[in-house]
């Protein structure tokens, strides 16, 4: 979440539509217990709350399906709440649902007003056809207080997407502006050295790409399928 679902209407109770938080604390982050108690319809918290711990635990054992219900279901529950439309929106993207992932983690950024979550809704427009409402977000997520992994996974995206726009150049200047440590990289430092060589090659600018490859090799022989690019530059 933040960093990385309905209810019945009519006469009668109210069905229980999950399990029921209230003899134990939740798993969830405070900020989001609190969000969801100013925004759950009135006597349905613990209803929301118990959707919202299943549904991420269903996202973390790879059930996208299983996760959409649950989290649609506190949407019908609570659906002014940032931390829902969020957990929606994820489930949804990682079911490959892109349309409806960008539905819901637009209406997560426009509540919450955080940008930690431009990487998704760049490539949910990349993968709906439209690289060029990528870009504008990741430029936004690299100058944003986000994590330096949800940073990276942006630029990673919107230099992908340039790359598809044939705008190689962009695409170079994009990736480099995010700051790497040579010495010491992160896995998701790899992934924007990865991408930067795959953008230099398709630029005809081999020999700049072979040193990024390179420079991954060193950090990790088995890294993505780097070794096989460099053989083929070679």
């Amino acid at each position: 979440m933040g960093d990385r679902k309905r209810g019945r209407r009519g006469g009668g109770p109210p069905r229980r539509s999950g399990p029921r938080p209230s003899t134990r604390r939740s798993t969830l982050p405070k900020e989001v217990v609190e969000e969801v108690r100013a925004t759950a319809r009135r006597g349905r918290v613990e209803d929301v709350l118990g959707l919202l711990e299943t549904a991420v635990a269903a996202i973390e054992k790879g059930k996208p399906a299983e996760a959409q219900r649950l989290a649609e279901q506190a949407k019908g529950l609570a659906n002014r709440s940032g931390a829902v439309r969020e957990i929606l929106g994820l489930a949804y993207y990682e079911g490959g649902r892109f349309r409806e992932a960008l539905r819901e983690l637009l209406a997560y950024r426009r509540i919450s007003g955080r940008a930690d979550h431009n990487h998704l809704i760049a490539d949910a427009h990349r993968a709906l056809g439209s690289p060029e409402k990528a870009v504008p977000l990741a430029r936004e997520a690299l100058r944003a207080r986000v994590p330096p992994e949800s940073k990276a996974e942006a630029i990673v995206v919107g230099g992908a997407a340039l790359a598809d726009l044939e705008r190689y150049d962009e695409a170079v200047a994009l990736l480099r502006a995010f700051r790497t440590n040579p010495d010491a990289a992160r896995p998701f430092d790899l992934r924007v050295w990865y991408m930067l060589g795959d953008v230099l090659e398709r630029a005809g600018r081999s020999r700049e790409a072979e040193r990024e490859f390179r420079r991954i090799l060193r950090h990790d022989p088995e890294a993505f399928d780097v070794a096989e690019r460099l053989a083929a530059l070679s």
